[in-house]
This record gives C-alpha cells, sequence and structure tokens, in this order.
C-alpha cells in the first residue's frame, strides 16, 4: 500500500501545483480551492508512504517525479518551453528515482 500512498501524494502535488498556476496567484477561486485540496490530501498521503520509507527517499521520488510531470504538463497545458539543459536535468532526476527505486536498500521492494 505505501507505494499507492506515494503515487496519490504525487497526483495530490502535481494537481495542487497545476491548480496554483491555474489560480492566477489565488485570484481565481474554483482553481484556489483545488489547489489547497490537493495539497493537503498530497501531505496526507505522503505522510502515509513515511510510516514505511525512509523521509529522504520518499521526497527524492515524490519532488522528483512530481517535477517531472509539472514540466510535461506546463509544457503540453500552459505553452512552457523547455531548452536542452532542462531537458537534460529533468532525465537526470528521472535517473535518479530509478536508481533509488532499483538499487537502493533503503527502499522496500
Amino acid at each position: 500500500m505505501h507505494w499507492l500512498y506515494l503515487v496519490l501524494a504525487v497526483v495530490g502535488e502535481v494537481i495542487g501545483t497545476s491548480a496554483l498556476k491555474a489560480s492566477e496567484g489565488f485570484t481565481r477561486p474554483i482553481p484556489a480551492v483545488i489547489c489547497l485540496a490537493a495539497f493537503a490530501s498530497a501531505l496526507f498521503f505522503l505522510s502515509l508512504t513515511l510510516k514505511v520509507i525512509p523521509v529522504g527517499v520518499v521526497y527524492a521520488i515524490w519532488s522528483g517525479i512530481g517535477i517531472v510531470l509539472i514540466s510535461v504538463i506546463g509544457y503540453l497545458v500552459f505553452g512552457q518551453v523547455l531548452d536542452l539543459a532542462a531537458i537534460i536535468g529533468l532525465g537526470l532526476i528521472i535517473a535518479g528515482v530509478v536508481v533509488i527505486n532499483t538499487l537502493s536498500t533503503s527502499v522496500p521492494h
């Protein structure tokens, strides 16, 4: 279940960050409410994950996957363009998440 909780935490964070952008500085009420609810759910599920997986590992995975997904959403939804350096950096983040999940003994498999 801890992996499901981590996935739900990432989804909440991605929805929250997307809604934060859409809220235009909390001037649009519906995206602002979605943002707050999504971040609250993200933190709730993150807290459940922390019962099993070490905090540093959880945070690395949560933030790494979130960064990559938000970058993709920024490109697809908000028309934000990434340069080559940003794309390489995102690739390194993905590589780091893969290394943690496949090679680390800190992560329960």
